[in-house]
């Protein structure tokens, strides 16, 4: 466990040395190629080359592994590699077309693990239009000899964790379940950052809510912060089984002695797991409040309403009936009729004034 504490904290050392990962510029080893590095030892050796040179190298000496990452590759980029390594067709397709779940294949010797990857998205102000999670996809083939990982979208770049297991030679010694450990660890961790920095947008959501400032705007901010979650929940709940398969199962290139660090990656997991159903649980009590306050509002405003409307009620009525032009009409030819008139219907309309407001409807 200190070798993966350690691992973990060059991890984020290195993601804060890294200026832009996201979408770092091609290889000269190919058009989707990011890196190709032999590893013997825990060691990297010297020197770029081919996969096919790399491959040859490896396998010569019979020690150590070699790691490709590509980005994004095309069916015809990926199909020399794909021969090269023995890859299963169906895995290869899902590699190139992505939109995938998280999951956990085995074919014959080869494991294929399919990981979300999660980026949050800064913002100023959210609105009902913000976007707030921003997923991609991380495929990772995992061999005796070997490790390819295909990265889809403009972050999760895997470079962070290839200079923190280069500086962990002792973790890296353990060969590929080394690296398929450290790259789920930082899928993980990325899950926990972005559910720590999208519980602010929930604080600020519910602090609007319940000021004395709420508008009727904000369902809508409630709403799409919802939907972003639940892009993060489609990302982090399906990697639960496949955490669990390489904690639990015998799987060949997963030994007992990285078991355990899979179920801390899973432990981990779950916890993130919980706090996001949390989460939506909460904004569904903020949008349910949020909806309360309208409905009060519209009845307090419904109250003004009609109590205005009973008080103009008793001129209208008053000057409705004087307005009929009859001859025979009481105190109609009377000096004090008009002023008396007007001071009843004043009168009327006080005493309807102050009994609305005492009840609370003004």
């Amino acid at each position: 466990m200190p070798i993966i504490s350690n691992l973990r904290r060059t991890v984020r050392r290195a993601y804060r040395r890294t200026v832009d990962l996201s979408h770092p510029a091609r290889s000269p080893l190919g058009s989707s190629v990011v890196n190709c590095v032999v590893y013997e030892d825990g060691a990297r050796q010297k020197g770029a080359c081919p996969a096919a040179e790399a491959v040859r190298r490896v396998r010569k000496s019979g020690d150590g592994f070699v790691w490709i990452g590509l980005h994004e590759p095309s069916a015809e980029e990926f199909a020399g590699l794909a021969e090269l390594f023995g890859l299963h067709p169906l895995a290869v397709e899902d590699a190139v077309h992505a939109h995938q779940r998280p999951k956990l294949e085995r074919y014959d010797g080869t494991l294929f693990a399919v990981f979300k990857t999660v980026r949050y998205v800064e913002h100023e102000e959210l609105t009902a239009t913000s976007e707030v999670v921003d997923t991609g996809e991380l495929m990772v083939f995992t061999g005796p000899d070997f490790v390819i990982t295909v990265r889809h979208g403009r972050h999760g770049s895997l470079g962070p964790v290839r200079e923190a297991l280069e500086a962990a030679p002792d973790q890296l010694a353990m060969g590929p379940a080394a690296v398929l450990h450290a790259i789920a660890d930082h899928v993980v961790d990325d899950y926990l950052a972005v559910t720590d920095a999208v519980q602010n947008d929930i604080d600020a959501v519910e602090t609007a809510v319940f000021s004395e400032q709420s508008s009727r705007g904000d369902a809508g901010r409630v709403y799409q912060l919802k939907r972003e979650l639940l892009e993060l929940k489609r990302a982090v709940t399906p990697l639960d089984r496949p955490l669990k398969a390489l904690a639990a199962q015998p799987l060949p290139l997963v030994g007992p002695d990285m078991q355990p660090y899979f179920r801390d990656i899973a432990d981990h997991l779950s916890r993130i797991t919980e706090q996001i159903t949390s989460y939506d649980a909460l904004l569904d009590s903020i949008l349910q409040a949020h909806l309360a306050q309208v409905t009060v509002a519209q009845n307090e405003d419904m109250r003004k309403i009609t109590a205005w409307a009973a008080i103009i009620a008793v001129p209208t009525m008053v000057c409705g009936v004087y307005g009929m032009n009859f001859e025979n009409m009481p105190e109609l030819r009377w000096t004090y009729g008009y002023p008396l008139t007007v001071g009843v219907m004043a009168v009327a309309c006080f005493v309807l004034h102050r009994s609305f407001r005492r009840n609370g409807w003004l």
